[in-house]
């Protein structure tokens, strides 16, 4: 039995150790805030440069916001193109009906990689008709941080590369400028995405949408790479794999001993 209770505790106590190097990204997440305004005065800049304030956009038409960056290497390209195609599928008129808004949470982007995410984005959805409803905001940080707030959307630096873990999904607000309702992970279909729109045009407050642990996140502690963090579920998936284990173990020195 001490030959058990010693393997357990190796078990148990080595799983923190890879974890140890990697950063605390566990809050990096959606707090829902939905019935929260958006700073409408806040002024950012567009992909060509012209400054603008969240106000001017409001005009008569929700918001498809999305948060990341533009230089992300993995899953930010995909939740904005994957959004525009779900947008320009689902019936609706763009301008009229939606106004789909990109907004970088890296004061270090600019115009030109605005410009550049954009044009990807577009060419990767097959939407390049919606260019002209499809809009791609630089800010300074305290610009950025307060729409952060006001969306609940958390974010931590992930590694000297200048990666930086956030939460993966969309939210949608009111032409009055009030969240009305979130979409969260990637890969949404035209009818969720259609009646996430007309929510938010009715100014409806819906409840919150289901918790989804997928982060955006690329880190490199000792060539170890996560391109995508699900940091909960793999913890719980340790602790699963603990039990398992240790519950094999002491079945077969139970087997060993009932045979001797």
């Amino acid at each position: 039995m001490k030959r058990i209770v010693m393997i357990m505790a190796l078990i148990v106590l080595a799983q923190p150790v890879a974890a140890q190097s990697a950063p605390d990204i566990a809050d990096a997440v959606f707090e829902q805030k939905l019935g929260s305004r958006l700073p409408g005065q806040q002024e950012f800049r567009d992909e060509a440069g012209r400054p603008l304030h969240l106000s001017d956009l409001l005009n008569g038409a929700p918001l498809a916001l999305v948060l990341g960056y533009y230089r992300c290497p993995k899953l930010c390209d995909v939740l904005r193109a994957g959004l525009i195609r779900a947008l320009a599928d689902s019936g609706m008129a763009p301008g009229r009906d939606y106004v789909f808004v990109a907004i970088s949470i890296d004061a270090a982007d600019t115009d030109v990689t605005a410009s550049q995410a954009k044009a990807r984005d577009l060419e990767n959805a097959g939407a390049s008709e919606l260019a002209s409803h499809t809009h791609y905001l630089t800010g300074g940080r305290d610009a950025i941080q307060s729409v952060a707030d006001a969306v609940g959307f958390a974010s931590r630096p992930a590694d000297k590369r200048r990666t930086i873990a956030h939460p993966v999904g969309a939210v949608f607000v009111s032409p009055t400028g009030v969240v009305s309702n979130y979409l969260l992970g990637v890969g949404f279909r035209p009818a969720e995405t259609r009646l996430a729109v007309s929510r938010a045009a009715s100014g409806e407050i819906s409840p919150p949408a289901s918790p989804i642990l997928l982060l955006c996140f690329d880190f490199d502690a000792s060539t170890g790479r996560y391109s995508v963090a699900i940091v909960k579920v793999l913890r719980l998936l340790s602790i699963a794999t603990s039990v398992v284990i240790g519950s094999a173990l002491l079945y077969a020195f139970r087997r060993k001993g009932s045979d001797a």
